[in-house]
């Protein structure tokens, strides 16, 4: 038995999530369908996070198990000649039986794409997240500093989460503009569930005036997700890294070229 590590990028729009579905419309659904037809028996792979509907990924890890012997090569070009369009494998590594692509990430990075326009987007609609009116780009980030830390982001996870605890290490959080787009980018040893798309929803709420930078404090503090802002819109999400202690000898992992 052979474990194999992969580097996937795919385009989240035309998925139901990276997770599998019984109506097979999931990223993971057509992955171990073609890896399945290289290997030559039935495989199941893990993934480093699971992605909701409509988010993309520029670099997500998965790995998997195999008794099939076959060049590094046939995991890239011969998978990905089974993939669909919207999905491809950058690179295959084999990897010591003890990785594992979830647990052995250290840290998981997210890009989070905002148009600022008050004419929504065509070409680049379900690939970039959009807002209509004008937004501050100094109050949000004096917001997203009161965020980066150990904390409890109760404020800031789904109703449906899972994960056993809500406390997190966000250990950066930055807002940039250029012209009429914002990027937020956000690297912690791991998200909650809608965690990254709350924090975004939050911050524009400080952008537009709503509230002031300390405000994103206070619902730190309360850990009351409904005095929060709406979940953001899927579209601008993207996974863009994820980092493993280099033990492993894995390539880079790390892809923002948005």
């Amino acid at each position: 038995m052979v474990r194999i590590a992969l580097g996937i990028e795919y385009d989240g729009s035309r998925f139901c999530g990276w997770q599998t579905q019984t109506a097979v419309c999931g990223v993971q659904d057509a992955l171990q369908h073609a890896l399945a037809v290289i290997a030559g028996h039935p495989v199941e792979v893990v993934a480093a996070g699971r992605t909701d509907a409509g988010v993309h990924a520029t670099m997500q890890v998965v790995h998997f198990d195999t008794v099939a012997q076959r060049p590094d090569s046939a995991w890239v070009r011969g998978v990905n000649s089974f993939l669909p369009d919207s999905v491809v494998v950058l690179w295959a590594q084999p990897v010591n039986a003890g990785f594992h692509a979830r647990f052995s990430a250290q840290t998981r990075s997210y890009r989070y794409l905002l148009l600022n326009h008050p004419v929504r987007p065509a070409i680049a609609a379900g690939r970039i997240g959009w807002f209509h009116a004008p937004l501050a780009l100094a109050p949000m980030q004096a917001a997203a500093q009161l965020l980066v830390g150990t904390h409890d982001f109760s404020a800031f996870r789904a109703a449906e989460c899972q994960a056993k605890s809500p406390i997190r290490t966000l250990h950066s959080l930055s807002v940039k503009q250029t012209g009429h787009r914002f990027s937020f980018d956000l690297s912690a040893n791991a998200f909650l569930h809608h965690m990254v798309r709350n924090i975004v929803g939050a911050l524009v709420y400080v952008g537009k005036g709503k509230y002031p930078p300390e405000w994103v404090g206070e619902l730190l503090a309360q850990r009351d997700r409904s005095r929060a802002a709406p979940t953001f819109a899927a579209d601008g999400l993207y996974l863009n890294a994820v980092r493993y202690a280099p033990e492993w000898g894995l390539p880079d992992t790390q892809r923002i070229d948005l």
